[in-house]
């Protein structure tokens, strides 16, 4: 096997088909202005949703799933708490773990948060916009709200800057890290991945970066490889976009007709998708593999 074979698109599309196969169930705690379209996306790409947030159940919950998906959208310290709870069982379990730091660095308690969580959770992966990664990097400034801020010159930041943040993180954190955006960077610290498929619509639509992560979750059920995880999860709902974007009159007709288009997404797409693999080098540069 080649470093990157299990990353290409062949190998995403085998992976969409084994989530079809399996359905296996994700136990998602999220936020709740996207808990709607998170569960339907789940079901769109194969795998089946549930979503329980009691701390008295959240334990018992994920001892059934195959994932577990947080999501620090709509943060409070009770829902941290419940977070924690079935983190730590997930773990003992292994049950790959998956995170979404939303808005992370926009507040003071909301890093807190996050950094909480990131220490005591051994986490598969972490999927952010480019702002959020940075912030868990230790970069503040790159977020407003729940939205990175956007650069006053995208040129301006090197492509070896992002992938070293991206990377760093991942190194320490000891999990895949898929930083969201223009172009996605998708890395372990030693391999990376840039996918730039996609559509402008999905930044013109609420919860498309917490559908992106339910995603990443589906493959995490199914692959032990969280970077292979990553990188098929935001390939397939990244080409479903571009598909249901084809058909659509705006953001409205388009946020519909992803769901849609996600379930219809046939392995073989998949595999016509665009992307390499490379090697990250120590310092964050990269060579290809």
């Amino acid at each position: 096997m080649t470093p990157g074979s299990n990353l290409d698109p062949e190998a995403a599309a085998a992976l969409l088909a084994r989530v079809r196969d399996v359905r296996p169930l994700v136990h998602h705690i999220t936020n709740t202005v996207t808990q709607n379209d998170v569960a339907n996306i789940t079901l769109a790409v194969g795998a089946a949703p549930v979503m329980a947030h009691a701390p008295e159940e959240v334990e018992a919950m994920v001892a059934q799933a195959r994932a577990l998906v947080l999501n620090l959208g709509t943060l409070s310290l009770a829902g941290v708490d419940a977070m924690l709870l079935a983190a730590r069982r997930a773990n003992r379990r292994g049950i790959p773990v998956v995170l979404d730091p939303v808005g992370v660095g926009a507040t003071p308690f909301r890093t807190a948060q996050a950094e909480r969580l990131v220490a005591e959770v051994r986490l598969a992966c972490v999927r952010g916009n480019g702002g959020e990664i940075a912030a868990l990097a230790g970069r503040p400034g790159g977020v407003r709200g729940v939205d990175a801020v956007p650069e006053p010159d995208e040129a301006r930041v090197s492509r070896d800057v992002r992938v070293g943040v991206a990377a760093g993180l991942a190194l320490r954190f000891g999990c895949a890290v898929a930083a969201t955006g223009q172009a996605d960077v998708v890395t372990d610290g030693a391999r990376l991945v840039r996918l730039a498929h996609g559509h402008p619509w999905l930044a013109r639509i609420t919860g498309s970066g917490c559908m992106a992560t339910a995603c990443i979750g589906a493959f995490a059920a199914v692959e032990t490889d969280a970077l292979a995880a990553a990188v098929a999860g935001l390939a397939c709902f990244e080409i479903a976009a571009e598909e249901a974007a084809r058909a659509a009159a705006g953001p409205g007709s388009f946020r519909v007709g992803l769901f849609d288009a996600l379930a219809a997404l046939e392995p073989d797409s998949v595999a016509r998708g665009r992307w390499t693999v490379e090697r990250v080098a120590a310092a964050g540069g990269r060579t290809p593999s």
